[in-house]
């Protein structure tokens, strides 16, 4: 993957821009020992790696201003991180940037349940914003797999979802303002606590945008009451395109469930190996999840199990306890997890219409024949979220190479077919040099022009989200 070439007179001012960095924050915040710079040299894509000039960890919104006075003076590049767990290269530096990671930046600052919102600072990792509310009975709806880990900051710059994204949406339907520092240090408010601010959505323009217009430092969040109950029912079948199939068939149907989720024979072999959820023996397995009253959790489950046996099941099996709730979810979240105790792989993130996933799922297993690699299937199946894990051995010579050419191919299936290069995982340089399939010259442009008025130095993640030969006359 190639990344630009570090600018040398960058790199002969390191000591100095490292000494105006460490005038402005603690003593602990200011990272450029090569042994710690290790920690920083990838995000959750590891493929690719590259230690960065140095890392700072501020603590307070006033600290990340100064921070990017400082770069923007010196023409540093910066690389805004959360917490590393981006699969798309977001937070991946070049040796001539410095990372600002925002995990010091942890706190919750207001909860305002008759108006339902929280504000937090964004380093906050997603599951404890709904552990700051839960008691009270409320929750915070977006909830990646990566959620114990992953930073609200992340969550903002990528727009992620997770498994109950089908009924209560992503980041962007969850967020309702931001602190965020410019470029140049500039700390603006955009949004509130408030369902839509007048003017321009300069907020549905932020959420989404890979760090490339901002560091976001703190966050206003919708939060929702807890519902009256809910429960899963595990179905299983004996192919993926008959999975995908009546994922179709219940989405036509105008039922609407908390969540749809998919798993295939690779993962679910390998996580009832590394959690014991009990899963059958199968090919494929969904795992529906609907919430309400009890007469309405028994109304809408009877519905989706009557859409399922049409298709043949193997199995079906509904939760009858919370414990046995918690299992099959545990079996779902841990699959990545799951997945990386046996091989190496590639995780994508392609968008397709959910009529297409039977064509699609049979498309990917003939493209894993053609390549020579399996491919490990869960995704969030109500929203066609698709989620495939490329397997291959980062040892052997050309398989990353070859996992690579895969994965563009999936990619570019999902937007023939209607769909689009990314649900939430974001483009960063995994699917940069596929944005030309997706959108045109025009297209492009115009998003670069959005980014110039925000960055007109092209310091901020610059490397990311547009192809190289596209962007290097701004970032020049």
């Amino acid at each position: 993957m190639q990344m630009p070439e570090p600018r040398e007179d960058i790199l002969a001012r390191k000591d100095r821009i490292v000494s105006r960095l460490r005038e402005v924050l603690p003593a602990d915040a200011v990272i450029d020992d090569g042994i710690e710079l290790k920690a920083y040299e990838c995000d959750a894509l590891s493929a690719y790696r590259c230690p960065p000039m140095c890392a700072v960890l501020p603590t307070s919104t006033a600290e990340v201003s100064a921070v990017m006075k400082i770069c923007h003076a010196e023409g540093v590049p910066v690389v805004p991180r959360g917490s590393g767990t981006s699969l798309a290269g977001g937070a991946l530096p070049t040796a001539d940037s410095v990372i600002l990671g925002v995990a010091r930046l942890a706190d919750v600052l207001e909860v305002d349940y008759a108006n339902r919102f929280i504000r937090v600072e964004a380093g906050r990792t997603n599951l404890s914003v709904t552990g700051a509310v839960e008691a009270d009975g409320f929750f915070y709806a977006p909830d990646p797999s990566s959620q114990l880990a992953c930073a609200i900051a992340g969550n903002i710059a990528m727009n992620s979802g997770g498994a109950h994204c089908l009924k209560y949406g992503v980041t962007t339907n969850n967020l309702m303002g931001v602190t965020m520092v410019m470029a140049d240090g500039e700390v603006i408010e955009i949004g509130g606590a408030h369902l839509d601010a007048g003017g321009l959505d300069l907020l549905g323009l932020v959420c989404g945008s890979e760090g490339q217009l901002g560091v976001v430092t703190e966050a206003t969040l919708r939060i929702l009451a807890k519902p009256e109950g809910a429960r899963p029912v595990l179905i299983g079948f004996d192919s993926n395109v008959v999975a995908g199939a009546c994922v179709s068939d219940i989405i036509k149907t105008g039922i609407v469930p908390v969540a749809i989720e998919f798993m295939d024979r690779p993962c679910i072999e390998a996580t009832e190996a590394f959690t014991g959820a009990g899963y059958p023996d199968c090919e494929a397995l969904l795992i529906i999840e609907v919430e309400g009253s009890e007469a309405e959790i028994d109304d809408q489950l009877s519905r989706i199990i009557a859409i399922a046996e049409r298709h043949d099941p193997v199995e079906v099996r509904q939760s009858a306890s919370p414990e046995q709730s918690a299992k099959i979810w545990l079996g779902r979240k841990s699959a990545f997890g799951a997945m990386g105790q046996i091989n190496d792989y590639m995780c994508l993130d392609g968008t397709i219409p959910v009529s297409e996933l039977p064509h699609v799922l049979g498309r990917i297993g003939e493209l894993s024949d053609q390549y020579g690699l399996k491919v490990g299937n869960v995704f969030h199946a109500g929203d066609g979220n698709m989620h495939p894990l490329i397997l291959y051995n980062a040892n052997t010579p050309g398989e990353l190479e070859k996992c690579e050419a895969m994965g563009a191919d999936i990619l570019k299936l999902c937007v023939e077919v209607g769909g689009c290069l990314t649900g939430e995982h974001g483009v960063g340089i995994e699917k940069r040099d596929l944005m030309r399939v997706q959108y045109t010259p025009e297209d492009l442009d115009m998003q670069m022009a959005v980014k110039d008025v925000f960055d007109p130095g092209w310091l901020l993640n610059p490397a990311k989200v547009f192809p190289l030969d596209v962007s290097a006359a701004r970032r020049g």
